[in-house]
């Protein structure tokens, strides 16, 4: 088994100024020493971890990271910046910069070895020894750890630190328990480095923490005894925690992994409190990964992050869930429609009459059984936007709240804002001190009795009615739009589906225009045809573009174009986040400059669309179904041409490094990672 790090692997005056310059001057020693096999390739892996999340560390840290097929062997290189390089940090430039690369199929041994480096950099002794070597090679047998360093023995993966638990049994008193689980996307840096640094927070604390790591090489599951004796959970992870069903029952601070290695302190404080004030997490194994784009963002809710990010969070939690009600009843009414036409929206009801030989029977039997589901679309919006702000307690007056916002029409602005108004009014409750007695029957009665009240109030009396004058001066503008206005409208709704693919800002213009779906009317169908249709052009762009220029993409990418032509088809926008993962300079302004001419011309041709999803599937359903076909067409092809002739730009453009910066790779292109 080759060396993890070597000599040659060492670079102790780092002059990179970015980082994509300091990932390409140590990736080209991997190259040198034959460990890459292709540099563009592995930086383009490198760059797409990279989009997922930050990889500064506070401390003076980067530690960019990736699992590549262009990796043939475990590796890392070690570079030291003296003026520093920014790696999103939040205290800013780091001086000590490892980049580690795993082949897509690492063995366990060299997994162990990389989790064990993630650990180590935790100790700032072992830092404070990297800064002040000046031997490449002592420095490399640093890394590897063959020198000896004052450090705490390991604690296997799974198990209670000791000392600690002897000293809590010697003192004749229970010490407070936490499990934690640590994962992040490669499983190779973030997971091991989150769990020493809950570890230590807790020794620091007094506090028992055992952590079970899933990373790379899978996990070691945590024992159940040990579960059921926790006082509280703590999650740290940016995929979803595996086997979550364990952690039923207990309090829960869910967060993103770096929130682990920066705070561990604030997560224990934060689990403490809302084990005293009795919150019971709701916690199943459909909970999905983690709503928030922010690596960082608490999905519970009571994190420390910026308001607006955890704004994005509860809505979208709301979206997440009200989706599948709007997919699946929007789908049956308009396949009601495509049998019996739009006159079976008027017809009686089919417990009253049916005939099972008519045809006009069965769409009005599809009609509303789809109705019944859009009936749930804004209880539910409400309902989960509450539950993301303050768990199960807030369900009862989220669901009320939305309810409530249908009786006086305030449609869906009212069930947005009943949702946040249910949601507060839950956490400034669970804020109240409460004797240990009543905490029990908190959750399931004493909060949704007076979070419902609450919210039924004000939605009746204070806000109801407001909203609902909004909302249909919103609908009476939806329906006057026409010529400019509605083409402008058009583009802000392509650029807006098209910008982050499956994100917050593509996830705002969805629930803007399914929310007209409620209520249907000219201007709110036009807007739905307007979405669905330029939120198909990006991997419908990207898989046009690896057809007609395969040159210009990896193996992998061609393999990814091939399946985007089903997903772009199928409107599954998110077909096209790969390309833009590993390349988002050039990916992301195509895709939206063609996402903005498919809606422009969308709305200006009038089409409309009665279904909230099925992309091609549903043309049948659509008003100006070839126009419609044509505006698809022209936005798919614009954004193609772009992308290639951006990429074909790259490719052709001289390395600015020049032949000072070359080190036998032979590659004089820009890298992807621009």
């Amino acid at each position: 088994m080759s060396e993890l790090i070597t000599a040659e692997l060492v670079d102790l005056d780092l002059s990179a100024a970015t980082k994509d310059a300091a990932a390409r001057s140590l990736a080209e020693r991997m190259v040198a020493a034959h460990r890459v096999t292709d540099l563009d390739g592995f930086l383009a892996d490198v760059s797409a971890r990279e989009a997922q999340m930050p990889t500064g560390l506070d401390g003076g840290i980067g530690i960019p990271h990736c699992r590549s097929e262009h990796v043939n062997a475990p590796t890392l290189a070690f570079g030291r910046s003296a003026a520093g390089i920014d790696f999103g940090a939040a205290d800013g430039p780091a001086d000590l910069v490892f980049l580690i690369a795993a082949p897509a199929g690492a063995d366990d041994d060299h997994l162990a070895i990389l989790s064990g480096l993630a650990r180590r950099l935790m100790d700032p002794e072992f830092t404070a020894a990297l800064r002040a070597g000046r031997d490449p090679a002592v420095v490399a047998a640093l890394i590897r750890g063959e020198e000896p360093a004052e450090e705490p023995a390991a604690e296997e993966e799974g198990t209670a630190p000791e000392a600690e638990t002897e000293t809590a049994e010697a003192a004749g008193s229970v010490p407070f328990r936490i499990v934690a689980v640590t994962s992040c996307p490669t499983g190779i840096a973030h997971t091991y480095m989150a769990a020493e640094s809950l570890a230590a927070a807790g020794r620091a604390e007094g506090v028992e923490v055992t952590v079970e790591t899933q990373g790379s090489g899978g996990f070691k599951k945590l024992d159940p005894a040990v579960i059921a004796a926790a006082d509280a959970v703590i999650w740290a992870h940016d995929v979803e925690v595996r086997e979550r069903t364990r952690f039923r029952g207990k309090p829960l601070v869910d967060v993103g992994v770096k929130a682990g290695i920066n705070r561990p302190a604030e997560l224990i404080a934060e689990a403490r409190r809302r084990a005293e004030r009795g919150e019971i997490a709701a916690v199943s194994e459909a909970d999905g990964g983690k709503d928030s784009g922010d690596g960082d963002a608490d999905r519970s809710g009571a994190d420390h992050a910026h308001f607006g990010v955890r704004l994005r969070t509860y809505l979208m939690s709301g979206v997440s869930y009200m989706v599948p009600f709007v997919a699946a009843g929007g789908l049956l009414i308009a396949l009601s429609f495509a049998i019996g036409g739009y006159e079976t929206a008027s017809a009686k009801s089919v417990a009253d009459h049916f005939v099972w030989g008519e045809a006009d029977s069965w769409a009005a039997l599809l009609n509303q059984i789809g109705s019944a589901a859009f009936a749930f679309l804004v209880p539910v919006l409400a309902g989960y936007i509450a539950y993301g702000m303050a768990d199960r307690p807030a369900l009862v007056p989220g669901f009320v709240g939305g309810s409530i916002a249908l009786t006086v029409n305030a449609g869906f602005l009212g069930g947005l804002v009943a949702g946040l108004l249910a949601g507060a009014v839950v956490m400034a409750i669970q804020q109240v001190p409460v004797h240990a007695t009543l905490r029990g029957i908190m959750p399931v009665l004493v909060i949704p009795l007076i979070a419902s009240a609450v919210v039924g109030f004000l939605m009746f009396i204070v806000v109801g009615k407001p909203i609902a004058s909004l909302q249909n001066a919103l609908t009476d503008w939806l329906n006057g739009l026409s010529g400019s206005n509605a083409v402008i409208l058009g583009v802000v709704l392509g650029l807006m589906m098209c910008f982050d693919m499956g994100g917050p800002l593509n996830k705002v213009a969805y629930a803007f225009a399914v929310g007209g779906l409620a209520d249907p009317t000219d201007g709110s169908l036009k807007v739905m045809a307007a979405v669905m249709a330029a939120g198909m052009v990006p991997p419908l762009a990207m898989a046009l573009a690896t057809t007609v220029r395969k040159k210009l993409f990896t193996k992998t990418e061609r393999e990814n174009g091939r399946a985007a032509w089903v997903l772009g088809a199928s409107f599954i926008t998110e077909g096209a986040i790969p390309f833009a993962a590993a390349d988002p300079l050039r990916v992301i302004p195509s895709v939206m400059a063609g996402g903005a001419v498919t809606g422009a011309l969308s709305m200006a041709f009038g089409a409309t669309l009665r279904a909230p999803h099925g992309g091609v599937f549903v043309v049948p359903l659509i008003g100006e179904p070839f126009l419609y076909l044509l505006a698809i067409a022209a936005g798919t092809l614009v954004a193609t041409a772009l992308v290639v002739l951006l990429k074909g730009a790259r490719r052709a453009a001289p390395d600015p490094a020049g032949a000072a910066g070359a080190s036998g790779s032979g590659d004089s292109r820009v890298p992807v990672v621009a």
